[in-house]
């Protein structure tokens, strides 16, 4: 019987809607403030440096990668892209609800909606790790771009913890504010190892190593930020590369 993919130009409605919306956010920009604005108005410990953001764009590119993938008749009827497409879709709509509520100051229901951004992400990555045997395409437009994607969001989740912290002066557990931004980075370390782990994902850790790196840059006259992110950094990026020779000797 032959099958078909009920969702694909959903997914492509869905995927360019969030560019547009992305473009929007920055060309208008939405609520009349830039992306960067908002974050240097609400500036913690453990925000990134500018050019880290980059990694958006690879992101997306990606993911483009993905909506062509699914759309070819050869292609777009694998399990490997029915499974994902209403989770894709979903993951589209939380990125962009988001961005709206970012843009318009309501920081900590935009927590919520990255959570739900997180979670719908995360559901496509685990389905994605499912994969037997993955052909190039599938290891090329549907693993690596939702490791890299499910890697950011979620360092990207900790900043926004940190800032709805810092906006409202609560202290967790009685830290300062170094205190728990250095917790948040130890979080955010631990989450990658124990998602990376059962797949043997080298790429997740990868996309950490590349925020902290960005965040020890952006706070190098901190000594304590600057210390703990190089660290975590030097050790996720030591278990990539064990993880990575694992996977090859386990595949072997």
């Amino acid at each position: 019987m032959y099958r078909t993919n009920t969702y694909r130009w959903w997914n492509v409605i869905a995927f360019l809607a969030v560019i547009t919306v992305n473009i929007l956010s920055n060309t208008l920009p939405l609520g009349g403030r830039s992306t960067k604005e908002i974050s240097d108005q609400f500036y913690i410990n453990i925000t990134p440096a500018g050019y880290a953001f980059i990694i958006w764009s690879v992101i997306y590119i990606l993911l483009g990668g993905f909506v062509i993938y699914q759309l070819r008749r050869e292609t777009g009827t694998r399990d490997s892209v029915l499974s994902i497409s209403i989770w894709f879709i979903l993951s589209c709509l939380f990125n962009m609800a988001w961005l709206f509520l970012w843009h318009y100051l309501y920081i900590e229901w935009s927590v919520a909606a990255m959570l739900m951004l997180v979670i719908t992400v995360s559901v496509i990555y685990r389905k994605t790790r499912r994969i037997s045997y993955p052909t190039t395409g599938e290891m090329l437009l549907i693993r690596l771009p939702f490791s890299i994607y499910l890697g950011w969001v979620c360092a990207a989740f900790l900043v926004n913890v940190g800032i709805v912290i810092h906006k409202n002066g609560w202290s967790p557990l009685g830290l300062t504010e170094l205190g728990w931004s250095i917790a948040l980075l130890c979080i955010g370390a631990i989450l990658a190892l124990l998602i990376s782990y059962p797949s043997r994902d080298s790429i997740l850790p990868l996309v950490f190593v590349w925020a902290y790196i960005s965040i020890a840059v952006e706070h190098k006259d901190v000594d304590k930020i600057l210390i703990t992110s190089f660290i975590l950094a030097a050790i996720l990026f030591i278990y990539a590369i064990w993880l990575f020779f694992v996977r090859s000797r386990e595949r072997n």
